[in-house]
């Protein structure tokens, strides 16, 4: 099987083939940049996943040699009672060649309410803001911001992981979802 991740970060790639392997033996996985239909801070449940879903397909359309697209999204997404109103979460999407699509969510966590208003008023990245309270510019392409919030206990890595997996659920399954 050969699968084609739709980003340059080789964070998402890993957590991608870790999540396969854990189903399947024999797993290629591929890394290609592609553009996302999101921008870059995606913001609702919505743009976030239709972020996740167009990656998935754009990778599968450049890799003719590719089983399965996947695409990698994290969002700011709003929920109800959250502090600041809204939580960062990872999806992802799994394309196939018959354009099947599956998605799959990541644990949600909840960023400092001024991190939130930064985003929203000055309209910048989490990467931006994160680089500036770290010190570590390219914080996505390692732990993530959740490694920082969680004292090293979560990292990126680990929570894309989990979003792939939810999204492979459909396929592991196929008899009871298609």
């Amino acid at each position: 099987m050969i699968v084609v991740v739709g980003t340059s970060n080789p964070v998402k790639v890993e957590a991608v083939r870790k999540a396969f392997l854990r189903f399947f033996k024999d797993v290629e996985v591929i890394m290609h940049p592609v553009s996302s239909k999101a921008p870059p801070q995606p913001i609702g449940l919505a743009i976030t996943i239709e972020g996740a879903i167009s990656r998935a397909k754009r990778a599968l359309e450049v890799e003719e040699r590719a089983n399965l697209g996947v695409g990698i999204e994290a969002g700011i997404v709003p929920v109800p009672y959250a502090i600041s109103g809204y939580m960062d979460q990872q999806f992802a999407a799994i394309v196939d060649r018959l354009g099947r699509t599956t998605i799959g969510g990541g644990p949600a966590f909840e960023y400092p309410s001024f991190i939130i208003n930064r985003i929203l008023r000055e309209n910048m990245e989490v990467n931006t803001i994160m680089a500036e309270i770290t010190g570590e510019p390219k914080i996505g392409h390692k732990g993530g911001a959740i490694s920082y919030f969680s004292k090293n206990i979560l990292n990126r890595e680990i929570i894309t992981e989990i979003a792939v997996i939810m999204a492979l659920i459909p396929r592991l399954n196929e008899n009871l979802y298609f």
